[in-house]
């Protein structure tokens, strides 16, 4: 398919788009917290500091319901740059594609049924260890658990996540399992040093090259928790990882402790894949040789500015946007740019 691009082992992303073509999907959305994302200048998510908790929330209240109850408003910035999750939505909606919350430690919960993995939010990794380490083998063990009721409903599971400032512990836990490579960012210009100063923190405390150790000191409560639904569900049905840096975060876990890459592919957008400040292709190279899926969104032809900005560099993924919008299109025939007309519908409905 023209809109779907074929990165990294392309014999084995030929395969997976053949093998998953209207078929059935199901997604999974993830929504978690770190305090990590309260460091001025870290993320953009969130209007005003005091709104970042209500990120995840906010994501999932708006897919289910096509507005937010935790807060008056959808997630968007003052000028009108909106949460992906808008594009999830459009793309669920248009699949008709099921979906299900998993509350992985967000700091609020969701005001909709929800999958409690009975975690708490992530810490500030500058400051302390973003969780002890027995809460990330409890991630593990009811990721595993959730993972294989999931795998077992559809042909292809897709995993999202919603975690405000989940790049900069994405970082730290590929730096903390032996992998180098940039993360990308919300915003245009990249906070690459100030990243590199709360991960360089992180890391003086770190104790052990335990993957658990590794997680518990330098992540956040959603990488292990996909990690272990991955891990179930990949043995049952084909798994789209949901996203960009986060993703290879949690592929990296998840090979350490024994994933192999099975029935697995990265979807992402564009934005993220161009993102000159970051390198996704070559970072998952480093981990396994598994296919990223790239979705050749059309957001920069928009008549609408704040979806314009998500090819100028703004948000470029989150909430599982790309994965869906791939799926959308592999289990319907719709193209990117039907896709971008039913955004803009979508958009003008909310705003």
């Amino acid at each position: 398919m023209d809109d779907i691009e074929i990165l990294g082992n392309r014999d084995a992303g030929i395969d997976f788009v053949e093998r998953t073509r209207q078929k059935k999907f199901a997604f999974s959305l993830v929504i978690s917290y770190t305090a990590t994302s309260e460091i001025p200048g870290i993320t953009v998510a969130g209007e005003h500091p005091d709104l970042i908790k209500y990120t995840g929330p906010a994501d999932a209240e708006f897919i289910h319901y096509g507005s937010c109850k935790s807060i008056k408003v959808i997630p968007m910035t003052p000028d009108g740059k909106p949460t992906p999750a808008l594009l999830t939505k459009t793309a669920l909606e248009a699949a008709s594609i099921p979906s299900v919350i998993i509350n992985a430690g967000s700091k609020i919960p969701p005001k909709l049924p929800f999958v409690d993995m009975g975690l708490e939010y992530g810490k500030d990794i500058s400051r302390e260890d973003a969780l002890d380490e027995q809460a990330v083998r409890q991630a593990v063990e009811y990721g595993r658990i959730v993972g294989r009721f999931l795998g077992a409903s559809t042909d292809c599971l897709v995993i999202g996540e919603s975690i405000p400032g989940g790049t900069t512990t994405a970082m730290g836990v590929l730096e903390g399992l032996g992998q180098k490579g940039l993360v990308s960012s919300s915003m245009p210009e990249n906070p690459v040093r100030l990243k590199k100063e709360i991960v360089g923190k992180a890391l003086g405390r770190l104790r052990s090259r335990d993957p658990f150790g590794v997680v518990a000191s330098l992540g956040d409560p959603m990488i292990p928790t996909v990690a272990g639904i991955l891990s179930t569900s990949s043995e049952i049905t084909r798994v789209i990882l949901a996203g960009g840096t986060q993703m290879a975060a949690v592929l990296s876990f998840a090979k350490s402790i024994g994933f192999d890459g099975k029935n697995t592919a990265i979807g992402t957008t564009s934005y993220v894949v161009d993102d000159r400040t970051a390198n996704l292709v070559e970072t998952v190279r480093q981990i396994l040789d598994v296919p990223i899926l790239v979705a050749k969104l059309k957001l920069g032809l928009s008549e609408i500015s704040g979806l314009r900005s998500y090819a100028e560099g703004f948000v470029k993924e989150g909430a599982g946007a790309g994965g869906t919008s791939i799926a959308c299109m592999l289990k319907t025939g719709i193209d990117a740019g039907k896709l971008l007309h039913l955004t803009e519908e979508e958009y003008r409905r909310v705003t």
